[in-house]
């Protein structure tokens, strides 16, 4: 089911993982200071937001990666 990925797809989806990784990063600094104000409901969403960041993240690398046959 996975096609290669051609030379400028492979430019495009290195420039989402950056934006989402360095998303992500933003992310757990804002998590952290909210640990500080205990706003739970606020945490909650911020941490529900990196998993579906990370998922993406993941979902971008395994395009980026070649298939390795054993």
């Amino acid at each position: 089911m996975t096609s290669e990925v051609t030379a400028p797809e492979q430019v495009a989806l290195r420039a989402k993982l950056a934006e989402l990784v360095q998303e992500h990063r933003d992310l757990d600094s804002a998590i952290e200071a909210m640990t500080e104000n205990h706003d739970i409901m606020q945490m909650t969403r911020l941490k529900k937001k990196k998993l579906q960041l990370k998922d993406q993240i993941a979902k971008i690398e395994n395009q980026l990666l070649p298939d390795i046959i054993a």
